[in-house]
């Protein structure tokens, strides 16, 4: 059975009839009925989670698990101090967690907003203002210019009317729209008949009947679309995920062997040895990991956000440096989606550009200030800066006239008095003044003159001279073969092409009809008219061709205006192949992924939200991690699914920013280079972090396997490593967090999106040379301090039970306390070099590195909280500290010096390995990249 007819193909009076309407629209009565069945206009309110879920993930994800087992098991081992404090870690965590949560996306309600707030509306014979909530499908409504568009509307009589569709379709012009009817099966954004909620009235005036309202519209598709889309995960909370989980595994694995180890092999109480366990599991676990990777991803937004771009949601910072693929909006992205005009042909001297700020001199002057006056601008006393223009065209020409005219110029009023006007026709094609000219030459003041602007071929075919030289010469046939030639050049290059004449003629030429006035035309020139790209785009994109990520323009603009504005922008070339939507349409999958992964340069054209998002998602089959970047409503769907969504802050709607990851407060597609810099220095960083954090996991979980292997008391308390973790080390870690990008970030690369945050290198790194230096160091303070105390190793392993029940005498407790705080002294210092070390992979701790702040806070805070917790009474309360004396402080400086050495000669040796000389210093920012390993 055949679909029923769409409404903007059935005829008028066939689809009043469906709609139970009229031309004088419904009455009060039954548009109240109406409404009580088709409920108000208006977008369904998106359904978030309850807060409670949301809180209740953030404290029940594999870490929080472990710790809060962790502390349950400290109750049962009769430590309650200890339980309540494991269990604070978790609570802190998770609401930190929760409030970055709570920071959810807003897209729906965003799309909502893009309705007006009231509409008129014919009721019971009457004009009413009504709430755009109230409108039926039956009313009649009036549009005028400046309104926006509340409902979708079947238009039943229009005058000159021009909607701006761009926040639907992505067009960069205004749309003609006339009371015709569209064909079966076409597009609804193609139906000249229709008039879409959410677009805007440009110009002209229209009535039309409401045939869809609020999730029926074409606006309500969207949104409904937007709301089924998934976002796609962050490659950051995949690589989180992947550590916790083999954190989570190491831990218990480790806590379970070493609690069946003491219990079978060394006969230990089953408290006790649960006491162990608790400590390896405390231990391995990096407590302050997702806390300090939070604050790491928020020091970079606030970085960001001095380089003008937003963060709307943290792991997004990440995911960027993985990206592989760009897939970019045209109008308002790449144009400043103003349109301009960029040259002009003047018979007899060529093309010009038109270059503000530079002389235009006479011929161009004049032929700018004749198409200026030939605009809405034209007929307004006193128009000289915008003249209230709001048709594109219209004000590009307005623009052009006052840069030509320079500062200090008159109005156009004060150039030519209009007596006349003939509207553009799009049967003419063209539109025409009659003005008593009042300015300087080429006419004489008070003449009369007939300035035509329009279509160039129809225009010219109105001209029999042509102005060349100052002066009219005749247009001979090879004349209008060589006009028609330079104007088909430019616009299979994608301008928009305008013609201008002129004549003399008498006043009496206000009553003459229109073809006798647009007659024996002087042909004055051509402009050439487009949206102009935005500074430093070209830039951008071939920075992105240099990091290795391809740039790919999805517009819903026509083929030939997206092609040549991808090739001004070095985005493609010449033998660039244009897939409109249509075609996209015809490929299965298998023969889209083939085309996308086939190689060849590609733009695609005329593309629906539907298909661009398909395309996200085809990008995404193939293995790519893609970036999206839009700014009208069209694009919501495909920025909510890609991997990183990025909006226009400044010209995009409130739909595109709310579905967004990123956006541009300045609307500058250069930008995203910063974007992706940052995001590939924040990987980096995270990597410094996570060795920074883990390395002093090793001196943290030797202590408890020394105490079941040896049956010593542990060199480490478990609140000490708490205090290790959640204290001494956080700042230090966030200043790695906030280590500003290595050189040559920008020349490698984007790291393969599967490549681990957490791989065997860093593993190595961590856990091998600088965790063992630091196990080492802290263990021989520890056992150093205790034999200077005269505690033999028999002796110690007599007093254990005593020292961990706390009944031991309080000379051997005392030197047991100084013992601990010795080593956890030594730790913290190894750490303190270890900030050094983990600044970079590659490059030496030595060389000079860029300015960061944060480090030197991060020392000083280190040394403070750590003589805090070594001389404070109520942190060694706490802690289980005491005094050290000045001779061992002297000792655990020899741990941060090992350390260094063992790093440095480990970077050294993979230097030579890679046949590199050992790398001293990065040189100047922005210089091209060493050979190295990929992000």
């Amino acid at each position: 059975m055949a679909p029923p007819p769409q409404p903007w193909a059935l005829p008028v009076d066939a689809l009043l009839r469906q709609l139970g309407t009229a031309p004088s629209g419904l009455s009060d009565e039954e548009a109240r009925r109406r409404l009580g069945r088709a409920g108000p206009n208006a977008l369904p309110e998106p359904r978030g989670r309850p807060a409670a879920l949301l809180l209740l993930d953030q404290v029940t994800h594999f870490m929080a698990l472990l710790l809060w087992v962790a502390g349950g098991l400290a109750f049962a081992a009769r430590t309650p101090d200890l339980g309540w404090a494991i269990w604070a870690v978790v609570c802190v965590n998770g609401a930190f967690s929760y409030w970055q949560e709570r920071r959810a996306e807003r897209a729906l309600q965003a799309l909502q907003e893009r309705l007006p707030l009231d509409a008129r509306a014919w009721r019971s014979g009457r004009l009413l203002v009504v709430p755009s909530r109230e409108l039926v499908p039956g009313d009649v409504v009036e549009l005028a210019e400046g309104d926006r568009v509340c409902a979708d509307a079947r238009l039943l009589s229009a005058e000159s009317l021009r909607l701006d569709l761009s926040l639907l379709t992505g067009e960069s012009e205004p749309v003609e729209r006339r009371p015709s009817p569209g064909e079966p099966g076409e597009r609804a954004s193609d139906a000249a008949g229709v008039a879409f909620a959410g677009s805007s009235v440009v110009s002209g005036r229209a009535r039309g009947v409401v045939y869809a309202t609020g999730a029926a519209t074409e606006l309500g598709q969207v949104a409904r679309l937007t709301a089924r889309v998934k976002p796609a995960p962050s490659t950051l909370a995949a690589q989180v995920a992947a550590v916790v989980r083999m954190i989570t595994a190491l831990a218990v694995a480790m806590g379970l062997a070493v609690f069946l180890l003491s219990r079978t092999l060394l006969d230990v109480p089953a408290q006790e040895g649960l006491l162990f366990a608790i400590g390896i599991v405390v231990a391995n676990v990096p407590e302050g990991l997702l806390p300090t990777i939070t604050l790491a991803l928020a020091l970079a937004v606030q970085r960001m956000a001095r380089r003008r771009v937003l963060v709307r949601r943290l792991p997004a910072i990440e995911t960027l440096s993985a990206v592989s693929v760009i897939c970019t909006d045209k109008t308002g992205t790449l144009t400043l989606n103003r349109m301009a005009v960029r040259e002009a042909f003047l018979p007899g001297a060529g093309w010009r550009r038109v270059t503000p700020g530079e002389d235009p001199g006479p011929a161009l002057r004049f032929l700018l200030t004749a198409a200026a006056l030939c605009t809405e601008a034209g007929a307004l006393p006193g128009a000289g800066l915008d003249g209230g223009v709001r048709d594109a065209m219209d004000a590009a020409l307005l623009a052009a006239w006052r840069e030509a005219a320079g500062p200090g110029a008159a109005p156009l009023d004060a150039v030519a008095t209009r007596l006349r006007e003939l509207p553009f026709d799009p049967a003419r094609r063209r539109m025409t003044v009659l003005a008593r000219w009042a300015g300087a030459a080429p006419f004489a003041p008070g003449a009369g003159v007939v300035l035509t602007k329009g279509a160039p071929l129809e225009l010219l075919d109105r001209c029999g001279r042509l102005l060349e030289g100052g002066r009219a010469a005749p247009l001979d046939a090879a004349a209008r073969a060589a006009l028609r030639a330079e104007n088909d050049r430019l616009a299979a290059r994608g301008y928009r092409m305008l013609g201008v004449a002129f004549r003399e003629g008498p006043a009496s030429l206000a009553e003459t009809a229109p073809e006798e006035v647009e007659r024996e035309l002087t042909f004055a020139g051509l402009l050439a008219i487009a949206d102009p790209p935005r500074p430093g785009v070209s830039r951008a994109v071939e920075t992105c061709r240099r990091a290795g990520i391809a740039v790919t323009m999805v517009t819903g603009d026509y083929g030939v205006t997206a092609a040549a504005v991808a090739r001004e922008v070095g985005m493609v070339g010449e033998r660039a192949r244009v897939v409109s939507g249509a075609e996209l349409a015809a490929l299965d999958e298998a023969g889209l992924r083939a085309l996308l992964g086939g190689g060849g340069e590609l733009v695609f054209a005329r593309v629906l939200p539907d298909q661009k998002l398909r395309l996200v998602r085809a990008y995404q089959a193939l293995g790519h991690v893609v970036a999206v970047t839009g700014d009208g409503v069209n694009d919501a769907p495909a920025l909510k699914a890609a991997h990183v969504g990025i909006a226009m802050g400044a010209s995009g709607t409130d739909v595109a920013r709310a579905a967004a990851d990123l956006v541009l407060l300045d609307d500058d597609f250069a930008s995203i280079v910063t974007a992706v810099e940052e995001g590939r220095a924040i990987f980096q960083n995270l990597r410094k972090f996570l060795a920074y954090i883990l390395a002093s996991n090793v001196p943290e979980i030797v202590p408890y396997l020394a105490m079941v292997a040896l049956r010593i008391p542990p060199a480490l308390t478990i609140l000490q490593i708490l205090g290790i973790d959640l204290g001494t080390d956080m700042v230090p870690a966030l200043a790695l967090g906030g280590e500003p990008p290595e050189p040559g970030l920008m020349d490698r690369p984007p790291r393969p999106a599967g490549a681990r945050l957490l791989d065997r290198e860093l593993l190595a790194r961590a856990y091998l040379r600088l965790g063992l230096v630091q196990a080492a160091a802290s263990m021989a303070v520890f056992l150093g301090m205790l034999t200077l105390a005269g505690l033999t190793l028999a002796e110690l392993q007599r007093l254990a039970p005593a020292l961990l029940a706390r009944a031991a005498d309080p000379g051997a407790t005392r030197a047991y306390q100084a013992a601990t705080t010795g080593a956890l002294a030594a730790i913290v210092l190894c750490q303190a070099g270890n900030l050094f070390a983990c600044r970079s992979e590659r490059l030496s701790a030595f060389a000079p590195h860029a300015r960061n702040r944060l480090r030197w806070l991060g020392l000083a805070s280190e040394a403070a909280l750590l003589l805090a917790i070594v001389y404070a009474p109520s942190f060694q309360h706490v802690f289980g500290t005491a005094p050290l004396p000045a001779g061992v402080w002297a000792a655990t400086l020899v741990g941060p010096v090992a350390l260094l050495a063992v790093d440095e000669a480990w970077k050294w040796m993979g230097a030579r390995r890679a046949g590199q000389r050992p790398r001293r210093s990065p040189g100047p920012r922005g210089s091209p990249a060493q050979p190295g390993p990929a992000l």
